[in-house]
């Protein structure tokens, strides 16, 4: 679908945890938008969002958000009531996938391999370990691995975990408690229905949280990933089919460890982001790259997918979750 010139508002910022990297997101498509002659409306969420939209008239609004509001169906919602035709996944979609434990609930069922757990209060964890050590604590609805910890038998939280222990704990109220997967960390990206390629990810130390994901010089990126054949299929099948089950558009990302001992059988999804970051380290962009698609080639191919979606009549936000 070849872009004629467009009005595109590009909404970034706003007030979760994430907001540098949907800042560093944002302004990096609205710049390469520009270069290709569009015209651009660049909109740092705040309150007044829907005026600030309304007063915009964009012919598309390219959601650069990550977290919540703008990731979990409530900008969705909103944009839906306004008749806005925006990129990325609709309301539904967005409600579920941000949720660790709905995604499961929509996705095991269908035979994704996904790690057991449960969700536990806080409270319990100051009384006794919800799993066998070593386990991870992670926020239900939060990404770019915010909030999570790794619970070890020698590890410094205390045992049971200490009220005073710098963790998620002190953060959120509920966590997800799940079994500590051995091995190596893997991410598949899917743009417009295509499983892209399989990134192994390598933190130079400890694991690949928040910092690791957005500091230069922290993760080595090895793309293609040197993994067997068989594995890197399964992740583009799993991933491929988990961005069907869920109803994602325009692009997704799935994250998984892989137990590199237990062959196919040791690689689990651990979550499906529908809004990827779009930073210079961010890795749709470089899966992209690798497969010949530049940088404003990949914007242009999500808002394409967003107006192609719309015209075949999938929703005012090109698709229904």
């Amino acid at each position: 679908m070849t872009l004629p010139k467009l009005h595109v508002a590009v909404l970034m910022g706003g007030w979760s945890s994430e907001r540098p990297v949907s800042l560093m997101s944002g302004n990096g498509v609205a710049d390469a938008l520009e270069a290709r002659g569009h015209r651009v409306t660049r909109i740092d969420m705040d309150r007044d969002v829907a005026l600030r939209l309304s007063e915009a008239k964009p012919d598309v609004v390219f959601n650069a958000l990550h977290g919540t509001p703008g990731e979990d169906g409530t900008v969705q919602g909103m944009m839906d009531l306004m008749g806005l035709t925006y990129t990325h996944s609709g309301l539904a979609t967005s409600v579920i996938a941000i949720d660790k434990e709905l995604t499961k609930q929509a996705l095991v069922p269908h035979g994704i391999p996904m790690p057991g757990g449960r969700i536990v209060t806080t409270e319990e964890l100051f009384q006794r370990d919800p799993l066998p050590r070593p386990y991870v604590l992670k926020p239900v609805n939060e990404g770019s691995s915010v909030g999570v910890a790794i619970v070890t038998a020698e590890g410094n939280y205390g045992n049971p975990i200490d009220r005073s222990s710098k963790g998620p704990w002190q953060e959120f109220g509920q966590l997800l408690a799940e079994p500590f997967i051995r091995g190596r960390e893997l991410t598949t990206a899917v743009l417009a229905d295509r499983a892209l390629l399989v990134t192994e990810l390598k933190p130079k130390s400890g694991f690949y949280d928040f910092d690791a994901k957005y500091t230069d010089g922290m993760t080595d990126h090895i793309c293609p990933a040197e993994i067997p054949d068989d594995v890197t299929e399964a992740c583009k099948d799993i991933a491929l089919r988990a961005h069907r089950l869920l109803g994602c558009k325009g692009t997704s990302r799935s994250d998984f460890r892989w137990d590199d001992t237990q062959g196919v059988e040791g690689l689990f999804l651990l979550e499906v982001n529908t809004q990827p970051g779009m930073t210079p380290l961010s890795l749709v962009p470089e899966q992209a790259r690798k497969l010949g698609m530049d940088y404003g080639d990949l914007v242009e191919a999500i808002i394409a997918d967003a107006l192609a979606a719309k015209a075949a009549g999938a929703g005012v936000s090109g698709g229904k979750g």
